[in-house]
């Protein structure tokens, strides 16, 4: 072991002289090249030279031969921990580093409510929140005063290790509580957590899921869980209590289906029905030949025809939808009904929810700033029986809706104006909302910035763009 470490110190006595002749030569190429200046000089930033505890380089004494292994080494020992120095600066938190700091930030600080459910048996409300990346749970009966900044909720599940980002999906299981919250775009995983869960924890369960998820639904006669898939056009069945990378047990994909862009999601258990909203876009899928290998040499069953599967040129966009389909529909199979065409007043309808006992379908209408009221049995251009919708009703862009039969309420997440809104079940017209739960000041609007992609600068006009 000894001779080891000598010949690694001589190995590093070696690198670091050949390190101080290139640096010379390179001081000398410097010296002699004039370099080409581009615009303005101008300091972009300041990182603070890690404190080592003495001098960054140490001058070597050419009349102590004796000593110049050691002092070699010693340099390279100071020189490691330089670097690591360094690299730990830079993993600092932002906030930690106050020279870095961002001239200016354009974000909303407020949570934007993209889906809502109520637990009635513990009589809580649930919000899931797009922009902060948070679960938040209040108090059902909580309204927050028009003199109040916002309503701070009871619990948060938020943090690196829960897993959220870009939450469409919400459902609460009526029996125990426990919250089931679908990931939209980056995790691809539904993730489960007991209905005390608060802080940064992992989930109690999650599920692999197809990339695009957004709508969920369950079955709890049958313990099945429904899903859409946004982007892939499709809808998959899974147990209830599947976990990690288990198999769907069914799959609804195809021409025949009526499935573009499909977002919120609806059972009606006691007629055997599933709604499924549609934004319109879609593309034809075509396995190719390795994909069905890949299949064959061990991929998931039932598995959607992703994006890679997409015909070029096949992209189009229909108008917007409602489609109803068998509960135990799989394949490319046709809908049994279809809701769709200028009275239904359809303008991305997204979050779905059943009122099974007087046979109503809700809808939030995102960009009508409305709550659409269809029979279930609807079929066709129809105009839906009953419309929310005004300035009194405090809707801007709902996303998410749910029906709570308890206490005979509707309830809207708004994902534009920081807000919930809760409504009586037979609420019509322009009506001031029961209650509202709000996440930020009022009548400040949300910045609407979700999934951000690289960005531009219009210098004519003085303007960033921001793709979403």
């Amino acid at each position: 072991m000894a001779h080891m470490d000598r010949v690694w110190r001589t190995s590093r006595i070696i690198q670091l002289l050949a390190l101080l002749a290139l640096l010379g030569t390179a001081t000398q190429i410097v010296g002699r090249q004039q370099p080409k200046v581009i615009g303005n000089e101008r300091l972009v930033s300041v990182d603070p030279l890690p404190e080592a505890g003495g001098e960054i380089c140490e001058s070597v004494p050419a009349a102590d031969p004796g000593h110049r292994e050691a002092i070699l080494m010693a340099a390279l020992e100071q020189s490691a921990e330089a670097r690591a120095a360094s690299l730990e600066a830079r993993n600092a938190p932002t906030q930690d580093r106050s020279k870095l700091k961002p001239v200016r930030w354009i974000h909303d600080p407020y949570a934007a409510f993209s889906s809502v459910a109520v637990d009635p048996i513990n009589n809580e409300v649930v919000m899931t929140d797009e922009n902060l990346f948070q679960i938040m749970v209040y108090n059902r009966t909580t309204t927050t005063p028009p003199s109040a900044r916002l309503t701070e909720p009871k619990r948060i599940i938020a943090g690196l290790k829960t897993k959220i980002e870009f939450q469409c999906g919400l459902y609460i299981d009526p029996k125990t509580g426990n919250i089931y919250a679908v990931n939209n775009d980056t995790v691809d995983t539904l993730v489960i957590f007991d209905r005390n869960a608060k802080g940064d924890v992992p989930p109690t369960r999650e599920l692999h899921t197809p990339h695009g998820t957004f709508g969920i639904a369950v079955d709890e006669a049958s313990e099945e869980m429904f899903l859409t898939l946004q982007h892939d056009s499709a809808m998959v069945v899974f147990r209830k209590y599947a976990e990690k990378d288990e198999s769907p047990l069914r799959l609804l994909q195809g021409e025949a289906t009526g499935l573009a862009d499909p977002h919120g999601i609806a059972l009606d258990s006691k007629n055997g029905w599933v709604f499924i909203a549609n934004h319109g876009a879609v593309s034809s899928r075509a396995a190719r030949p390795d994909a069905r290998a890949s299949r064959r040499a061990g991929q998931k069953q039932n598995w959607p025809l992703e994006r890679a599967s997409a015909v070029p040129g096949s992209g189009r966009s229909l108008p917007p939808s409602i489609i109803v389909h068998s509960m135990k529909a799989q394949g490319n199979v046709s809908p049994l009904r279809v809701i769709q065409g200028p009275k239904t007043q359809f303008d991305w309808p997204t979050g779905l929810a059943i009122d099974e006992q007087r046979g109503e379908l809700y809808v939030a209408n995102d960009i009508g700033n409305s709550i659409l009221v269809f029979n279930v049995n609807d079929s066709g251009d129809v105009a839906p029986k009953r419309v929310i919708q005004g300035p009194k009703t405090n809707l801007r862009n709902p996303t998410g809706v749910w029906v709570d039969l308890k206490n005979n309420e509707v309830w809207a997440a708004n994902f534009m104006n920081h807000s919930a809104t809760v409504y009586p079940l037979n609420a019509s017209g322009d009506v001031a909302p029961l209650r509202i739960i709000r996440s930020g000041p009022m009548n400040e609007p949300s910045l609407g910035i979700g999934n951000p992609h690289p960005v531009a600068y219009d210098s004519k006009r003085e303007q960033i763009l921001v793709p979403n």
